[in-house]
Parts: structure tokens; C-alpha cells; sequence
């Protein structure tokens, strides 16, 4: 499968939780169209491969260890993106946490560190590079939210499904408040997407009877990054194999 082809050269990104699965496809996704990307994850070795396979195909990338969910690291991703990169364009929140648990049985530590990572840590990325991009005349935001945020929901995994949720309502006034500055806010909903940190998907809940890759969402990603995508704004689009309308 092909990407969706955009030009983002001269333009620079930070993507979060781009270690691996969704995020990584993004961070590769972006180079590949020309972008400097910032490769953040809390796995240090993560990162580090990304940033690695992005200069090897001839793209410029820095790594940077970091948990989003604590505002001085958030602050810290940004201002040493911004160190090598100069104007940052875009932003992709796609850090993210999953715990496989009956609601009875989750302890608070996971509730927290949930909350603190999938939805904190948009919140402080948003609002921190919100203040940055109205400075520096506009720019692109992405949430990566999840179909379990709408009205799929799923066998366990309160925590997830809450903060996912959340990122949707978060997506929707970050874009009414920022639209002014010129800063476009979008949340993509993936579903039934193969990625190694979550349980596997069963492709036969959805429409196309297939289970999706992380380089699907990436295209979507770079659509709603492009000239292309300039009059959408506060829109949560799922990506799903059409499990949505069933």
C-alpha cells in the first residue's frame, strides 16, 4: 500500500509515543514527505531506532526520551525540538497507554498513569505548542483518539476507553479555541488496527473483513497535515474498515 503523497518539506514535527506501532508509522511517514521530526517515546531505544531509520533514508530527525504526562518533560520535547528544528508546524499526540483489565479489578496506579499519559499528556503538548503555534502564525495538531472513544466500546479497558474519550472532547475545543491563531486541531480514530502493544483484532467486526495497518493511519495523519485537509478543523474521523456503522 502507498501513502498518501504530500510535500511537507521545509516543515518540521514533533510526533510523541513514536516508538512504536501508530506513532512510528506517523514519525517515517512524515520524513518520508519531507519533514523534520522530532521522534519522542519513553522507551529511550525506541525513539533512538526511529530517529536512526529516518536519517538512514535521508530525512533529519532528532530522538527525545521523555513522558509526556509530566508538564517540565512535555515542555523539554518541545523547546529541543524547537533548538534544532526552529518553527515547529505540526504536532502528533500519539503517546498512548493500554491496560487489559476488567474495570472491578483496576488498581488506581493504572487508572492514574491512563490518565496521565493518554489524556494529561495531550493536554500539556496541546497547550504548550498551542502557545507556540499562535506566536509563530498557525499550525497542525493531531490527537490520536480511538474508536473505543465513540460508541465502541470494548471487553476491558475502562481506563482506555475514558481517556480516549476524552482526547475527542479535548480535540473538539482545542480547535473552536485555536482556530483563531490559525492552528487546525484533528483527532483520527483508529480501530481494528494491527499494532504490537494492543490485542490482536478481530478483522471480522468490520465492514472491509480485514484488520488495518499503522501505515493506513499515517496516510490519514499526512492528509490531515497537508493543504489539502485546510478547511477541516474539530473533526474525530474513525478509520476502522467501517466497524463504526455496523
Amino acid at each position: 500500500m502507498s501513502l498518501f503523497s504530500v510535500d511537507l518539506t521545509g516543515q518540521s514535527a514533533i510526533v510523541t509515543g513514536a516508538g512504536i506501532g501508530i506513532g512510528r508509522a506517523i514519525a517515517l511517514a512524515l520524513a518520508s514527505a519531507g519533514a523534520n521530526v522530532a521522534v519522542n517515546d519513553l522507551n529511550p531505544d525506541r525513539c533512538e531506532t526511529v530517529q536512526q531509520e529516518i536519517e538512514a533514508a535521508g530525512g533529519r530527525a532528532i530522538s527525545f526520551q521523555g513522558d509526556v504526562g509530566n508538564r517540565f518533560q512535555a515542555s523539554a520535547i518541545i523547546e529541543t525540538a524547537r533548538e534544532a528544528f526552529g518553527r515547529i508546524h505540526i504536532l502528533v499526540n500519539a503517546a498512548g497507554i493500554y491496560k487489559s483489565e476488567p474495570m472491578a479489578k483496576i488498581d488506581e496506579w493504572d487508572w492514574r498513569r491512563q490518565v496521565e499519559v493518554n489524556l494529561t499528556g495531550t493536554f500539556f503538548m496541546t497547550q504548550l505548542m498551542g502557545r507556540v503555534m499562535t506566536d509563530e502564525g498557525g499550525g497542525n495538531i493531531v490527537n490520536i483518539a480511538s474508536t473505543a472513544g465513540h460508541n465502541q466500546t470494548i471487553t476491558e479497558g475502562a481506563g482506555y476507553v475514558a481517556t480516549k474519550s476524552s482526547i475527542i472532547g479535548l480535540t473538539h475545543q482545542s480547535a473552536r479555541e485555536l482556530a483563531p491563531a490559525a492552528i487546525r486541531v484533528n483527532a483520527i480514530c483508529p480501530g481494528n488496527i494491527a499494532e504490537a502493544d494492543m490485542p490482536a483484532p478481530d478483522p471480522t467486526v468490520n465492514a472491509m473483513q480485514r484488520v488495518g495497518t499503522p501505515e493506513e493511519i499515517a496516510s490519514v495523519a499526512l492528509f490531515l497535515c497537508s493543504d489539502a485537509a485546510a478547511f477541516i478543523t474539530g473533526q474525530a474521523i474513525n478509520v476502522d474498515g467501517g466497524q463504526s456503522m455496523l
